[in-house]
């Protein structure tokens, strides 16, 4: 049990480092250097990053990378309590240390997109830079619209990550189209950064904005970094969590309950619980 869980933490630490990694990547690319990149570029690269880390961890994880995940699959598919808060601390661990290795890779391109554009680091200003690592809401978003914000869109993602994992939906890929179950999350990812990434940057993660959020704090940003302008670091936390909870319920209590054969599979499951009790 300890092996597999020092495997399944590895596994969660390299699939969020490899999420960051690439997402904030993209948009140090997009605003160090002035890249051609559009809304839907950075939220494809953004989804695509999720699909390699579930081809590289999902077989030793199942690759939730995402603490909202994480606490839906133990709250309605029976995922180990014991496991969510260590998984938890290696989703925050790998994303700290993707936005490290980041910054590591461009501080030159940090140093001199600062110096060019008169921004010190730490200033209100610097948002424009902490931005590439976490996410900050446009200005004229209360933190109570962008938790709605964060809440519904997290909640279709968990829809969309039911579904695909929900043996008796038959639409779902199985056998071996099973693997092409990671890119239609990809995609979903994608599709909702695209639509309304331009509101909150789209976190639905929470160790996907608090890890980078640490670091930045650490690395010079200071209080823009942690607790963030207005207070807003909590907003994509709490939003992710109480989102992925909403689309688990939806999910198992507005669709999946009524898939064709769910009621007989509940009977059969109910009577070899009984058979085993009176056994």
């Amino acid at each position: 049990m300890k092996n597999n869980l020092k495997g399944e933490l590895i596994s969660e630490f390299i699939g969020a480092f490899i999420l960051l990694f690439f997402g904030a990547g993209s948009v140090a690319t997009l605003v160090l250097m002035g890249s051609e990149y559009n809304n839907w570029d950075v939220a494809l690269i953004w989804g695509f990053g999720v699909t390699m880390a579930i081809y590289v961890t999902g077989a030793v994880s199942g690759t939730h990378i995402n603490p909202a995940v994480t606490i839906a699959l133990a709250v309605f598919r029976g995922f180990s309590w014991k496991k969510v808060i260590p998984y938890i601390g290696a989703q925050i661990a790998g994303t700290f240390t993707g936005a490290a290795v980041t910054f590591a890779l461009y501080h030159k391109s940090f140093a001199a997109f600062e110096q060019a554009n008169g921004i010190i680091r730490g200033s209100i200003d610097s948002v424009t830079t902490a931005g590439i690592f976490s996410t900050y809401p446009q200005a004229y978003l209360t933190n109570i619209h962008a938790l709605v914000v964060e809440i519904i869109i997290t909640a279709i993602l968990l829809m969309v990550i039911f579904a695909l994992g929900d043996e008796r939906n038959t639409n779902a890929p199985k056998g071996k189209y099973a693997p092409f179950a990671a890119v239609l999350i990809g995609i979903t990812i994608a599709i909702i950064g695209g639509s309304f990434g331009s509101l909150t940057g789209f976190a639905m993660n929470p160790a996907r904005d608090f890890g980078p959020k640490l670091f930045t704090s650490l690395a010079g940003w200071g209080r823009i970094g942690l607790p963030a302008p207005n207070g807003y670091f909590w907003v994509p936390i709490i939003g992710p969590i109480i989102g992925g909870l909403v689309g688990g319920y939806l999910y198992e209590n507005t669709i999946s309950k009524y898939i064709l054969g769910h009621e007989e599979t509940e009977e059969v499951e109910e009577k070899e619980a009984t058979i085993h009790v009176v056994e």
